[in-house]
């Protein structure tokens, strides 16, 4: 497929700033691909009529950190934006980062961190146009260290979508309320829908809970820049997978009960940790997997996805999911319907293989 198959227009207006006001109580669409049918809920917390007892629901707990950093570059002060995209080396304070604006960055210069500029990092390293590796000079325990660097940070909300700088709230409203693994630079958006009273539902239904991890990085907003979805190359990202995610994800499968994924993330990583039996395997690693249609899935049978920005690989990967006509049908229903909301903190959608 082509790139410009996944182009609509959207408005800016219809891109939520801020979540809804209850976790659970944003808008919901369903969709059913065997028989074309979409269905428009008001809640997202109706998601449990579409289980019963023993389906599993399989979420990324992967847990975002404040990764944004404001500094000041030595002698001339000018202002410098850090992103931090993953800790190299704790012992050596080494951190991958991309920096903006990078032409005014060289190796050896020393960026200064807060109000008394108490934190300082050296650069080493030109890795990309825009990435740099930096060493952060600091005497101390690596968790002191590391509590330092995080209280100077803010929340890692993607400016570019919401228009709009980070507030206090945004640490907690971006991340999901079962994160428990650091270490995501961009919060799986479609778990954000998950409040802890929904999650207790759940568990009364007796509707099961499985737990994988993948530490989302910024590729999930960048800009394709090829027509040909085949030449397009994913940014790889951690994941891992545990014994007993796998023995409740594939005790479902054996059984005949539904397997959903929570979120595209979710979907790469099971797709990435398959066996040649069609069951998932205990996996440490990382996947550039680069999903879009036409592909077949191995396990879920079941998907909730959020209303994804255009030509994004998140929209590729649920079209791939949902079938690409149905989706970009309801796509369309959801932008007639002005109360759809789109983008990181926007609605939900549910797609059921039924």
């Amino acid at each position: 497929m082509k790139l410009s198959q996944f182009k609509f227009k959207l408005p800016e207006e219809r891109i939520a700033l801020y979540p809804a006001p209850f976790r659970d109580e944003c808008r919901l669409m369903v969709l059913h691909t065997q028989s074309g049918v979409i269905e428009h809920r008001e809640h997202f917390y109706d998601i449990l009529e579409y289980f019963d007892d023993h389906d599993v629901l399989v979420f990324n707990d992967t847990k975002v950190f404040p990764a944004r950093l404001e500094g000041n570059k030595e002698k001339t002060g000018a202002k410098i934006e850090v992103f931090l995209l993953r800790e190299l080396n704790p012992e050596f304070r080494l951190w991958d980062v991309l920096v903006e604006p990078a032409r005014k960055i060289r190796i050896g210069n020393k960026l200064y961190f807060g109000e008394d500029e108490s934190m300082v990092a050296e650069v080493i390293d030109n890795t990309t146009s825009r990435g740099r590796t930096l060493r952060f000079l600091y005497d101390g325990p690596h968790e002191e260290f590391k509590e330092a660097l995080f209280a100077l940070g803010e929340a890692p909300i993607p400016h570019k979508i919401l228009n709009r700088p980070a507030e206090l709230q945004d640490m907690e409203d971006f991340q999901c309320v079962f994160a428990k693994n650091e270490g995501a630079v961009t919060a799986p958006t479609a778990g954000l829908h998950f409040s802890k009273q929904l999650l207790k539902r759940m568990e009364i239904k007796g509707i099961e809970s499985a737990f994988v991890t993948l530490h989302c990085g910024l590729g999930n907003f960048r800009d394709i820049d090829v027509e040909d979805l085949s030449k397009h190359k994913m940014e790889s990202e951690e994941l891992h997978v545990n014994a007993e995610a796998c023995q409740i994800v594939n005790r479902a499968k054996d059984d005949g009960r539904r397997v959903c994924a929570v979120g595209t993330t979710v979907q790469r990583v099971l797709e990435t940790a398959i066996g040649a039996d069609m069951r998932l395997k205990p996996f440490d690693g990382w996947t550039n997997k680069f999903i879009y249609p036409p592909y077949e899935f191995g396990i879920a049978d079941a998907m909730v996805a959020n209303f994804y920005m255009p030509l994004s690989t998140l929209l590729m990967l649920t079209c791939a999911f949902g079938d690409y006509d149905l989706v970009m049908k309801a796509y369309k229903e959801a932008l007639r319907d002005t109360r759809y909301r789109f983008g990181t903190y926007g609605d939900a959608m549910l797609i059921l293989k039924d």
